[in-house]
């Protein structure tokens, strides 16, 4: 087969899928990290497994229990994991270290919180719950 035949087969077959896929129905997709966006907003205390420290966080869209140590804005995030009761994501903060935080969702104001990584230069380690507690 000469260059043109090739030439003409590769078109055939590109037109084919072309087709193909216009005929395919695309599957909806959830919004990314759909599983936060379910959780109640409001004021949470989130109780650390190691001292039984508390703190407090104003939700509004449940990111805010991504990055527990780097409250900071501007963090590059990854979506490692994201199913409907459970997600995880690794994020970079520039100039302040990184971390890998999953959280599970078990039920609209509560949560199980875990995250690692490195803030400062010094390695961390979180494991708690987070529930709802009332208003911002």
């Amino acid at each position: 087969m000469g260059m043109i035949g090739i030439r003409l087969g590769l078109g055939f077959a590109s037109a084919a899928l072309a087709a193909a896929l216009a005929l395919t129905p695309v599957a909806a997709q959830a919004p990314e990290l759909a599983m936060l966006d379910r959780l109640e907003r409001g004021q949470w205390e989130l109780r650390l497994r190691s001292d039984g420290s508390r703190s407090r966080i104003c939700v509004r869209s449940g990111r805010e229990l991504i990055q527990i140590r780097h409250r900071q804005p501007g963090c590059e995030r990854f979506v490692v994991q994201d199913d409907p009761n459970e997600v995880t994501v690794q994020y970079t903060c520039r100039g302040n270290g990184y971390g890998r935080t999953t959280i599970r969702r078990e039920g609209a104001g509560l949560v199980q919180v875990r995250s690692r990584g490195i803030e400062g230069g010094r390695p961390f380690s979180v494991e708690g719950e987070a529930r709802r507690v009332g208003s911002c």
